[in-house]
């Protein structure tokens, strides 16, 4: 096929990670994808072909761990573009912050490293919301690539750091560095979508609770939804678009749902599966007075009632980015948890 590139995606066994896989070798890619251990390899190749890939010899594995140098030249050797997606994911209260913090930003200055040293053109960066809208006071702000998270801001939890120092890292060693590749960062808000294998990650979390009845109420937030086949279609084209270089890319799609409607819309698309989902709504004082003991709800406070907005006018504009609506992904997210038996506490 025209156009095609010999791709290296990071933390080949990841929920995002997978579905980029799955659409990189849809366009004709050849791709490696690493993972922590070659012992993993079997099982991820399972998660990819119950998923639909039929990808033969163009879907290798290597071995690379974001906390060792160990394994990324042999990564990166023969690689034009880096899908840098491995992270790690803790939202909420962590004890430790630097656990979040530290393998975040110097996992992608590793990465970044390895790919000057290799010669690689170009490196795509999954970034985050929550590099662009957290500490911000609350107003009719629309949120846009120009913003970057306040670090000391109300709310910002170890994950939120972790993503915004990551991402300014690489926005650094990109324009610092001789030699270094083109840099694109892909910003999602909140990911839902089909659950990829046996694990459940990203927002979709939020579902499970909700179905397997361990959120008896939903707390008066407001989620920002996007589809992870939406996340994995802006990634592959910014594989190759040369205007998409030296760009923040922020994926939303329309307003932010408060957790109420995303509850009614798996009462309404589900029927009897549904009967664990809440309909009650958490009042502000019980968070507020939970929050004072249960660290879990201390991160809540700051965004009670409070919708942010976001514009996608770049990545529709510059990738020609057209994602579904942010219901599609939440029901087909819980229709997979359900199938794959997810919901269970």
């Amino acid at each position: 096929m025209e156009n095609t590139e010999h791709v290296l995606v990071t933390g080949g066994s990841g929920f995002i990670a997978g579905h980029l896989i799955l659409q990189l070798l849809d366009a004709g890619h050849r791709v490696r994808a690493t993972i922590r251990s070659l012992d993993r390899e079997s099982a991820v190749r399972e998660v990819l072909a119950d998923a639909g890939t039929t990808a033969g010899d163009r879907l290798e594995f290597v071995a690379a761990d974001l906390t060792d140098d160990a394994g990324w030249a042999a990564a990166v050797a023969d690689i034009d573009v880096v899908h840098h997606v491995a992270s790690p994911v803790m939202p909420g209260h962590v004890e430790d912050e630097d656990a979040v913090i530290r393998p975040a930003r110097e996992g992608t200055l590793r990465v970044l490293r390895a790919a000057r040293d290799a010669g690689v053109r170009r490196v795509v960066l999954t970034s985050a919301f929550h590099a662009v809208s957290w500490g911000h006071p609350h107003t009719d702000h629309v949120f846009t690539e120009a913003d970057w998270t306040v670090l000391d801001g109300p709310g910002v939890d170890a994950y939120g750091k972790s993503k915004t120092l990551a991402e300014r890292a690489a926005w650094a060693f990109a324009e610092s560095e001789v030699g270094a590749p083109e840099l694109v960062t892909i910003l999602p808000v909140a990911v839902m979508g089909p659950a990829m294998g046996h694990g459940v990650s990203g927002a979709n979390h939020i579902l499970q609770s909700m179905l397997n009845g361990a959120m008896p109420a939903t707390p008066r937030l407001f989620i920002p939804v996007v589809d992870v086949r939406d996340v994995a279609a802006a990634h592959v084209t910014a594989t190759t678009l040369p205007e998409a270089a030296g760009q923040r890319f922020l994926l939303s799609n329309g307003p932010a749902l408060e957790m109420a409607e995303i509850a009614a819309t798996l009462r309404e698309h589900l029927a009897d599966d549904a009967e664990a989902v809440p309909t009650q709504t958490l009042p502000d004082d019980v968070v507020r007075a939970a929050a004072e003991t249960q660290p879990q709800f201390r991160a809540m406070v700051p965004d009670l009632g409070y919708a942010k907005r976001t514009s996608n006018e770049r990545a529709r504009t510059v990738l020609g980015w057209t994602p579904r609506d942010p219901h599609e992904a939440i029901v087909a997210a819980a229709r997979s948890l359900l199938e794959k038996g997810l919901t269970t506490r």
